[in-house]
């Protein structure tokens, strides 16, 4: 998988609540013990307090967005959920500051793709990551 062949960066939520301080290790054992995957379907992690935390390598494909693995990058928000269980877009400031940081340089690696939420695709019913990502990117 190169560059050329990335359509979509693609950012979700872990849907934890913000008491949960996780990051790659422990979503990669959702992932591999509990979903029966090879590793953690993510490209990238952003912890609660900003931290940027890296998945799979970016050459290859990702277990995020059904249909659209092969053509995407998937970057995971830790939170998403309130503390009672909730949606919630409750992500900190240095959390979007690392967002913002990771999709742009992820759009230069890429300039043809197009920053979305994992909600925009007609494969899930899921909010995620509970705000909209391109509105986000783009202004």
């Amino acid at each position: 998988m190169t560059s050329d062949d990335i359509k979509y960066i693609v950012v979700h939520c872990a849907d934890t609540k913000p008491s949960m301080d996780i990051g790659v290790d422990e979503i990669r054992e959702w992932h591999t013990k509990e979903r029966g995957w090879s590793d953690i379907g993510y490209h990238f992690v952003i912890r609660r307090d900003g931290t940027l935390e890296t998945g799979r390598p970016l050459t290859v494909t990702g277990a995020h967005v059904r249909g659209h693995n092969r053509e995407s990058w998937g970057v995971c928000l830790v939170g998403g959920m309130n503390k009672e269980g909730g949606i919630d877009a409750n992500f900190t400031n240095n959390q979007y500051n690392t967002l913002n940081l990771i999709l742009t340089e992820l759009s230069e690696r890429a300039p043809n793709a197009r920053v979305t939420g994992h909600r925009d695709f007609d494969s899930t019913s899921k909010t995620c990551p509970n705000f909209n990502a391109g509105e986000f990117f783009y202004g």
